[in-house]
């Protein structure tokens, strides 16, 4: 009589396989997500409406309007009306904090005064002037960067590559990179 044994083939381990199929599936679906929220920015910067370019434009004292005219926000505009200014307010440089999504704006208005204008989160983020926006008007020039003043003796400097601001008070500055847009 012979005993017949019979063993169920060698069962192979799952573990790494299961891994690299989880790995996969985890980078098939943030590159999905990434496309799908690029998708998404795209849709809302175009319903939000036309953007300016992303080079600076010259600022021109009597121009005025003209097909080099690139305004600046209407709600910039309403402060500077607001504080006696003139406009319209022609764009002179546009830039977004890198780390913040500060969007600042240099304009020049009709006699050629610069002003400086910034919000958190960009124009398309809630605009309340002194809590989330900051409009300085007397900026000076030096060069391609931009230094205005506020009331607390901050000092805000604005240049194609870089924001800083220094604080009267003594509180370590802040240098933030930026990107035209």
């Amino acid at each position: 009589m012979s005993l017949s044994v019979d063993h169920s083939p060698p069962r192979r381990p799952l573990f790494f396989p299961v891994v690299i199929a989880t790995v996969f599936l985890a980078i098939i679906g943030m590159s999905a997500g990434l496309a799908l929220g690029t998708r998404h920015d795209r849709a809302q910067q175009s319903a939000a409406g036309p953007t300016a370019p992303a080079e600076s434009v010259v600022p021109s004292a009597t121009s005025g309007s003209g097909p080099d005219l690139v305004r600046c926000p209407d709600e910039m505009e309403q402060t500077a009306r607001a504080k006696g200014y003139d406009i319209p307010l022609e764009q002179v440089l546009r830039v977004r904090a890198d780390d913040t999504g500060t969007t600042v704006w240099i304009c020049a208005g009709p006699s050629g005064s610069l002003f400086y204008q910034s919000n958190k989160g960009g124009y398309e983020a809630k605009w309340i002037e002194g809590e989330t926006a900051l409009f300085l008007p007397k900026v000076k020039q030096k060069g391609n960067t931009y230094v205005g003043v506020a009331p607390d003796g901050n000092v805000f400097t604005v240049s194609p590559t870089e924001l800083r601001i220094e604080f009267a008070s003594g509180r370590a500055d802040e240098v933030h990179g930026v990107s035209e847009e």
